[in-house]
């Protein structure tokens, strides 16, 4: 995908979607609602395309504002950072573990929702969306509700924690701190260089990874770190809001409301048990309550990264846990798939079709 193809209704449809994201990010604005550029525009376009209104953003563009994103969230690093990665490797292997036990929670839940096994599993496993989709269909599955289950939980955990955050620090509609100025923006002139960088490495999520090991090896040896001001920020949560709203074209309001009916119990599920493990490591290593539940919520790594950066909440703890989880996804996932294959001998799919 080389880049944005100006034809006209890619062009009408990305300025549905981002004059529509700019209404809902000015009504949640105007409630005080936290992240209110983000969940407006997300739950504007959500609705919107849901009525079978052509509203897109081109993946390209999301691509670049993602870039950013990583750009940010890897100056996040510090020199000072390395005396903490010790005690990572416990919240790691809790991580694991509640992952493990959340998935098959969640999984259970949509089996007496009527997804046949491959469904249930694919669709509730907590990341790699891309890479679940394909292999659930792969094994038999139906790629349609594992897509949505997928997209709806990465929704429905964006729309749960910043107001169950809000909640918790008194109401106060501010995310993270305050700042006006840019620092190092010259480093935005390296998305262009980064983005195909990251797609020959062959990285997952490569928009958002290439782009935040640069950043960090920068901002790790005190070079350099990007710092946008509020507004540049508000505009980046614009535009990502938009483009994960804008998924659901074509839906209609009566498959979507059940749909968002079983996602939404499996995805409060999931969210009941990973908690206890966050509980676990708050008591066990002192991390705060709220970086141990973001650390583990079974969001995608680019929306729990953006959530971090704009609550202010430990960005890069939070993102090695995401990391991690969506590697570990990936390499177990092809040997799952396997094993459910076995289990179906009748089943005229193949792993390998």
């Amino acid at each position: 995908m080389a880049g944005i193809r100006l034809h006209p209704g890619n062009v009408k449809a990305l300025a549905s979607s981002l004059a529509i994201g700019a209404v809902g990010g000015f009504l949640f604005e105007l409630s005080g609602l936290p992240l209110a550029w983000m969940l407006g525009p997300m739950i504007a376009n959500l609705l919107a395309s849901s009525q079978g209104v052509n509203v897109a953003v081109p993946e390209p563009l999301r691509n670049v504002f993602l870039a950013v994103m990583g750009l940010v969230l890897g100056s996040q690093v510090t020199p000072q950072l390395a005396h903490r990665v010790v005690d990572w490797p416990l919240s790691a292997g809790l991580l694991l573990v509640g992952v493990a036990a959340s998935t098959a929670v969640a999984a259970a839940w949509y089996r007496r929702c009527g997804f046949d096994p491959v469904s249930a599993w694919f669709g509730a496993s907590p990341g790699a969306m891309t890479a679940m989709i394909m292999l659930g269909d792969k094994c038999g599955g139906d790629a349609q509700r594992i897509a949505v289950a997928q997209s709806l939980r990465i929704i429905l955990v964006i729309l749960f924690l910043p107001p169950l955050f809000w909640s918790f620090e008194g109401g106060s509609g501010a995310v993270g701190p305050e700042n006006t100025t840019l620092e190092h923006g010259w480093m935005l002139l390296s998305i262009p260089l980064l983005l195909p960088l990251g797609r020959w490495l062959r990285l997952p999520s490569a928009a958002l990874l290439a782009p935040l090991l640069a950043a960090a090896l920068l901002s790790g040896f005190d070079i350099a770190s990007l710092t946008l001001p509020d507004w540049g920020m508000n505009l980046m949560l614009w535009v990502l809001g938009s483009a994960i709203g804008s998924r659901f074209k074509g839906m209609t309001r009566r498959l979507l409301g059940r749909y968002l009916w079983q996602s939404g119990v499996a995805t409060l599920l999931a969210l009941a048990v990973l908690a206890v493990f966050a509980e676990l490591i708050h008591q066990l290593l002192g991390v705060g309550r709220d970086v141990a539940l973001l650390a583990l919520a079974p969001g995608g790594i680019g929306e729990m990264a953006i959530l971090a950066v704009a609550l202010d909440i430990d960005p890069v703890f939070v993102a090695f846990h995401h990391l991690l989880r969506m590697v570990t996804l990936m390499l177990v996932a092809p040997f799952w798939a396997r094993w459910l294959l076995r289990r179906q001998p009748s089943s005229p799919s193949s792993i390998d079709k």
